[in-house]
């Protein structure tokens, strides 16, 4: 039962993802409307779960691989609701609520939701490090979508076959200038967040911050490769966050496989 509201949450933005769809095929679709409501909804819903599962475990519900993704998924939508007005990003709800839906069921039927330890009294760096490492991540995602988003409005201007699609989406400069801005907003957070885990006084795990610190040169090399043009951005920032879920399981399993080992 406690994953109720994970699940109600879950099919909030199934439902989005389904209504923005239908209404583009039938060619009436409002943006910032329904879907904003559901898009809402399900991050009040994302809130709920994650602060009845820090009750749970004593700290910030960041111990477990199922845990992360949802937080990510949690960090993805305050990012979109935030930046969706700020950049008038409002169709960016239609490519945001496929990835959070996709997230959180691989997140629900794996078995990555392994019993945590129980902590009295948690490390603020330790617990700040976390959060602001994977809020990170919720930016890069973003700027992802944005990329995406990007390239189809590229595609269509190159093609000379404009869809209903295009004249909903913002114009391809404002595009280019929101992934360019997620991207120094994640790298940012990120930035502050290795830092937490440096203050953190105790060995936060070498393969954690080895990961943290390789995506960190690794968003450091696309914003500094600006040169290269949006739409090759576009394409990094695309590729990078990709990497992030491969990379992420992989961090998992050697923790995992260490903490099993160790005497």
């Amino acid at each position: 039962m406690d994953r109720l509201p994970l699940v109600i949450s879950t099919f909030c933005f199934l439902v989005a993802f389904a209504y923005t769809v239908f209404a583009l095929r039938k060619g009436y679709y409002r943006p910032g409307r329904r879907s904003l409501v559901l898009i809402g909804t399900g991050f009040i819903f994302q809130t709920i779960f994650l602060h009845h599962r820090g009750e749970q475990i004593g700290h910030c519900p960041l111990t477990n691989l199922f845990e992360v993704l949802i937080f990510l998924c949690w960090s993805i939508n305050l990012l979109y609701l935030v930046v969706g007005h700020t950049y008038r990003l409002s169709l960016l709800g239609a490519f945001t609520a496929p990835l959070v839906f996709v997230i959180q069921v691989v997140a629900l039927i794996t078995p990555f939701d392994t019993p945590a330890q129980i902590v009295t009294h948690p490390n603020p760096w330790a617990e700040l490090h976390a959060a602001l490492s994977v809020i990170a991540y919720g930016a890069f995602a973003m700027a992802g979508v944005a990329g995406v988003m990007y390239l189809v409005q590229e595609r269509q201007l190159k093609t000379h076959h404009l869809h209903s699609l295009f004249f909903l989406m913002p114009p391809i400069t404002t595009l280019a200038i929101a992934n360019n801005r997620l991207l120094w907003a994640g790298f940012g957070i990120l930035t502050a967040g290795l830092f937490a885990g440096i203050m953190v006084g105790a060995p936060v795990g070498w393969i954690k911050m080895g990961w943290g610190i390789g995506m960190w040169l690794v968003y450091l090399a696309i914003i500094c490769a600006r040169r290269l043009g949006p739409r090759r951005i576009a394409l990094l920032s695309l590729g990078a966050f990709l990497l992030t879920f491969p990379i992420l399981w992989g961090v998992h399993f050697f923790v995992e496989k260490a903490r099993i080992l160790a005497p």
